[in-house]
């Protein structure tokens, strides 16, 4: 198993992605291995420094990074010699299982959908992230950012992708699918949601259990929440600043903690070719940690395959 981490990309980058790989790598077995992508000399020499040995990870030199503010597209054919453009050039090839990067947003989604592509039968690929559950565990929404506006159809396939990997990356059995809505009556809502509701019920590849709304969000009402990348965004960071909000006000609680991104590393890129995850900007050493391990049970649980399987 070859897992690719991008060192350069992120704010706190390098040193943040490398002692959060440091850390991931003990926990691996000796048969996974860490790809490590950006300057070779300064990596090998930083892991040295941080008291760990260099041939426990694999190199690839990539001494170009891709910035925030770059145009996704023209930074990715501008730097061929950049890690996220030489990441996606070996997941492409097989050479590694996954790749992964706090670096550009952008430039991880053109990355994906260029390389690797969707997969035959998605007609767009969506973002999922997790959302804390008020009792215990999480619920996923979907999509928070990949499509801004979408059609009846893209939500409906977003329920199969949530469902799939809910059941076989965390381990939930039949998950029930819910519609973020404005109400829970079926013909409530917007032109989307309404021409949503119908396909989500006749679709047996889900546990659809009808219209959500916003005070259902961090309840057991559903496992998978589902809505257009615009609105999905918006929920997304406003649940992130609850976790914000609550260290400002010096108020400890397991349930806000739970919003913290660093306990989950980061969000995976569903209806691709291959595990992509894209990781928060801010990411310290323990969120990329999480994100090498989600990394590695995407891989382990064969999920991609699940996926072609739905959608064959």
């Amino acid at each position: 198993m070859k897992i690719g981490l991008d060192v350069s990309g992120g704010d706190f980058a390098p040193d943040s992605n490398i002692k959060g790989a440091i850390e991931a790598q003990k926990l691996l077995e000796d048969s996974q291995r860490i790809v490590l992508f950006g300057d070779e000399i300064s990596t090998r020499k930083a892991i040295e420094e941080a008291g760990s040995d260099p041939s426990k990870f694999d190199f690839v030199h990539a001494p170009e990074c891709i910035t925030m503010h770059e145009h996704p597209t023209k930074a990715i054919t501008q730097k061929p010699n950049s890690s996220i453009t030489r990441g996606f050039e070996m997941l492409k090839t097989g050479e590694i299982d996954s790749f992964s990067s706090a670096g550009n947003t952008g430039a991880m989604l053109v990355g994906a959908m260029f390389s690797v592509k969707t997969i035959p039968g998605v007609l767009r690929p969506a973002i999922v992230a997790n959302v804390p559950k008020l009792k215990e565990g999480f619920g996923l929404l979907l999509d928070v950012g990949a499509n801004a506006d979408c059609k009846p159809e893209m939500l409906n396939q977003f329920a199969i992708l949530g469902s799939i990997y809910a059941e076989h990356v965390y381990g939930i059995s039949s998950p029930k699918v819910g519609l973020l809505n404005i109400g829970e009556e079926e013909e409530k809502g917007n032109n989307l949601t309404v021409s949503t509701y119908p396909l989500l019920k006749e679709n047996s590849k889900i546990n659809f259990i009808g219209n959500a709304e916003g005070r259902d969000l961090f309840s057991d009402h559903a496992d998978v929440f589902i809505c257009d990348g615009y609105t999905g965004n918006v929920v997304l960071k406003l649940a992130e600043s609850f976790y914000v909000a609550t260290l400002k006000k010096g108020f400890k609680d397991d349930f806000f903690d739970r919003f913290n991104y660093e306990r989950y590393g980061g969000t995976p890129i569903l209806g691709v070719n291959a595990p992509v995850i894209i990781g928060h900007g801010i990411s310290n050493p323990k969120a990329i940690k999480n994100m090498v391990l989600l990394s590695r049970d995407m891989i382990s649980s064969n999920f991609i395959e699940k996926i072609r399987s739905a959608f064959n």
